[in-house]
């Protein structure tokens, strides 16, 4: 199967756009940690000391570290706390600061994950072994099933079925995170992208223009997502462009091999009318972003099927040039053949 740079590259776009927080935040490392919060001890201190402009500048700067109740209030009255102190120091406890920041951040549109479950999430994300991956993901489903980054954990899954080339598994997956998030971009990707392989198909037989069709409305819902996609705050607007047109080139290849399996299926032959699309398709694929080997060769099979027998020897020269192993080696074959072809035919045409 192949794998598509696009759709890993477009997993991490999504992750690094969507804004994840902690309930309970904690410093980073390499970050500068936040100053301590105030104890009642140092509240009283500051505010006999500097008085309440300094202590209000400092508060909001650091917080405190005690909730307030009637004895401490008493206390805090007792420094010379005015009402607006007291009412400033409530505010600040533990509790409310978190409560702020998660409003902050769901405001943001970021997603709340609990310290313990982030840190689970977090190593299915760091995780590289597709094996182990698939363990976390379960394990992570099971522990958390009201998660609200489930989608993207099975995302992950998806993704490592797509490492063991389990065509069946990567789309079963990949509709579990579309159920939970429809306009997951990645995931709409990948669906489209594997549902019309042959890997995929050839496991429906009966069911094959149901899938096309299904296939199809992912990319274009996909095509829809991506528009629509946030730049990630730490991104510049060239690099995120260019990420957007690999993933949409990726949507092409995509498209261009539904209509391909589309024009097999033509009743009197191959389609002519599906075969023009896949054409138009897989040329969008190679033209707007570093081009796949693969899409060349498909561009390739395409232009046999409509007895372009020169563009069929360059596309197939492109994909030989530009991949190795499998893809190299049936390239130059078909290169090799289609010059036989051709040569063949040269008399015929004198």
């Amino acid at each position: 199967m192949n794998i598509k740079s696009a759709v890993f590259l477009v997993l991490s776009l999504v992750l690094s756009a969507k804004g994840f927080a902690q309930v309970a935040t904690a410093p980073t490392m390499g970050t500068t940690p936040a100053p301590a919060p105030m104890t009642e001890k140092e509240v009283i201190t500051e505010l006999k000391k500097d008085g309440a402009d300094q202590f209000l500048k400092d508060l909001d700067r650091r917080g405190v570290d005690f909730e307030m109740d009637d004895e401490t209030e008493k206390r805090l009255h007792k420094a010379k706390a005015s009402d607006e102190v007291i009412k400033a120091v409530r505010a600040a406890g533990p509790k409310e600061r978190a409560a702020a920041q998660n409003a902050a951040a769901l405001a943001s549109g970021a997603i709340i994950i609990p310290p313990a479950e982030n840190t689970d999430f977090k190593a299915i994300q760091t995780e590289l072994d597709p094996d182990k991956i698939i363990s976390l993901a379960g394990a992570y489903a099971q522990k958390y099933p009201q998660s609200q980054v489930l989608t993207y954990v099975y995302a992950y899954e998806a993704h490592a079925y797509q490492q063991k080339n389990d065509a069946a598994k990567v789309v079963e997956y990949a509709e579990k995170s579309l159920a939970l998030k429809k306009d997951n971009v990645d995931m709409l990707m990948t669906a489209g992208n594997v549902i019309p392989m042959p890997q995929y198909i050839q496991l429906h037989q009966g069911e094959e223009e149901q899938l096309l069709n299904k296939a199809e409305g992912y990319c274009q819902e996909a095509t829809q997502a991506l528009d629509q996609l946030k730049k990630p705050p730490n991104m510049d607007d060239a690099k995120f462009a260019q990420q957007k047109t690999t993933a949409l080139a990726s949507i092409h290849a995509s498209l261009g091999l539904i209509h391909y399996d589309r024009a097999s299926q033509g009743l009197m032959g191959w389609d002519k009318d599906e075969l023009a699309k896949a054409e138009k398709e897989f040329q969008q694929a190679v033209t707007l972003a570093t081009p796949e080997p693969s899409d060349y060769y498909r561009l390739g099979e395409v232009y046999v099927r409509e007895d372009k027998i020169d563009e069929a020897i360059a596309a197939f020269g492109k994909a030989s040039q530009l991949g190795q192993g499998v893809v190299k080696q049936y390239a130059d074959k078909e290169i090799e053949t289609l010059k036989q072809q051709k040569a063949q035919m040269a008399p015929a045409k004198q």
